[in-house]
């Protein structure tokens, strides 16, 4: 036991030092390619020009935050619902599978870009088009991440329970929704990612506050270095809402942690 704590403390240190170093040497190579004139200062602001753009326009920042983040959390419930409903139905009848499957597959090759405008024509630059954007680009990956899970079942564990005369709502609740758990929270860090971009992409093609909004107006008036501050924080926020979720996976597979302190 002792063995095993001892090899497992290094590896939760360089689980941090790892990255941290990586970012500190990223950061550094960034204000030395700026400053010592490899690249022009115009084109690529320093790091530390970013941050006092960052500072300077904090309150505008988080406010504009704000909008982008309620729009994201919105169309992600939205796209996960949709994104579990579709992934139920699929599993439940595969002839709904057999034809949806390909419509699912051939709505992910359209370029984003290419459907915000026709959002914006049809419903016009309030919320709608911006969560309406969100759930396309979110529920894909539910989709393919819980209808891969039920269908990883074991058929001889499904057929063990319908000789106990277990309703396909049984079968689905102790089999197939367990199992899809790991492979759920999957597709849904993935979307988490999808619905900032997809909330600042909808945000450039029209509105009137969020950081698509922020980022449109720095760009008209050349202002890169407030450009790459809210880059950053798209980053940032992204970054977090990936952590909430692998906290509320960890809340809801309480056996992955178990396995995490045996091995």
């Amino acid at each position: 036991m002792s063995r095993n704590m001892g090899a497992s403390a290094p590896s939760n240190a360089r689980k941090v030092v790892v990255p941290l170093v990586t970012t500190i040497v990223t950061i550094a190579v960034w204000w030395f390619v700026v400053h010592v004139g490899f690249v022009p200062n115009f084109l690529l602001p320093g790091p530390d020009q970013a941050v006092m753009a960052f500072v300077e326009d904090a309150p505008l920042l988080a406010e504009h935050a704000a909008t982008t983040l309620a729009e994201a959390a919105l169309g992600l419930a939205l796209g996960t619902l949709v994104g579990f409903v579709i992934a139920v139905l699929m599993d439940r009848f595969e002839t709904l599978y057999l034809a949806i499957n390909p419509i699912i597959t051939v709505s992910q090759t359209i370029p984003t870009i290419a459907i915000a405008p026709l959002l914006v024509l049809w419903f016009g630059y309030g919320l709608v088009p911006k969560v309406l954007l969100i759930v396309l680009t979110t529920f894909f990956p539910i989709t393919v991440s819980l209808v891969g899970g039920f269908r990883s079942v074991d058929p001889d564990v499904v057929d063990l329970m319908r000789t106990m005369n277990a309703s396909n709502w049984q079968i689905f609740v102790h089999a197939k929704l367990p199992l899809a758990l790991e492979p759920f929270f999957s597709g849904l860090r993935i979307s988490a990612t999808y619905a900032i971009v997809g909330a600042v992409v909808a945000e450039w093609l029209g509105g009137f506050s969020g950081l698509g909004v922020y980022m449109t107006r720095v760009r008209k008036s050349f202002s890169y270095d407030k450009m790459f501050a809210v880059i950053t924080l798209i980053s940032v926020l992204s970054l977090a809402l990936m952590k909430g979720i692998d906290v509320l996976a960890r809340v809801c597979m309480p056996w992955t942690r178990q396995k995490g302190k045996e091995s």
